[in-house]
């Protein structure tokens, strides 16, 4: 009776197996399975002499007066385009005229582990310029092999502007160092027609 019962258990099951594997041949139909995970390549750390974008969207965020979704979506599309930068500038900028002005900023030179300096810059303000003072500014530095490799002339990059969230960035490039002034409100229009930058270790008022 006993070995009876056990038959008829695994004649069951058999039934039950080979029903399914029919049904899965003629209806194509598989048992569901959980999605595999999907696995995402993290950025890449800061090297040693490199800012990450968080601590460049804070130190952005203290020094304009405000987290804003403008200022971190401006950091990353620069970084999308030039990578971390090893250096970054926050000054104030102003510009003289709206037709032909001139453009003048002082301020610091911030870097990792090769000391922080302060800066000057001068340049031509060419187109519709607002010609306010006190436009706050902040520079992404790419590539500078040392501190006094800021002083020099940087020229504008065709096609470098990109505006979001009332924060818009160009872009400046000499002996391979790139420079991308960051600019809101006021600074964004005194930043809207740039054709080069010169940076000095002292005031001047002669931008050529």
């Amino acid at each position: 009776m006993i070995v009876s019962l056990r038959d008829a258990a695994i004649a069951s099951v058999v039934a039950v197996v080979a029903s399914t594997s029919v049904m899965a041949q003629t209806t194509g139909a598989i048992p569901s399975q959980p999605p595999p995970s999907v696995v995402t390549s993290p950025s890449p750390p800061p090297t040693a002499n490199q800012f990450s974008s968080n601590e460049l969207i804070g130190a952005g965020s203290r020094f304009f007066g405000g987290v804003s979704h403008g200022l971190a979506t401006i950091v990353e599309k620069a970084v999308s385009q030039w990578g971390l930068p090893n250096g970054y500038v926050l000054g104030q900028e102003a510009s003289g005229a709206f037709i032909g002005g001139l453009r003048y900023g002082d301020g610091m030179l911030y870097t990792r582990n090769a000391g922080d300096l302060r800066v000057f810059w001068q340049g031509p303000s060419i187109g519709f310029d607002a010609g306010a003072d006190g436009a706050r500014t902040m520079m992404l530095v790419y590539n500078l092999p040392q501190v006094g490799a800021i002083f020099d002339r940087f020229g504008g990059i065709n096609g470098s502007a990109y505006f979001i969230g009332g924060f818009g960035m160009t872009a400046l490039t000499a002996n391979n160092i790139v420079v991308v002034p960051i600019r809101s409100g006021i600074g964004l229009r005194l930043g809207a027609n740039l054709g080069y930058l010169k940076f000095t270790d002292s005031p001047t008022r002669n931008p050529f």
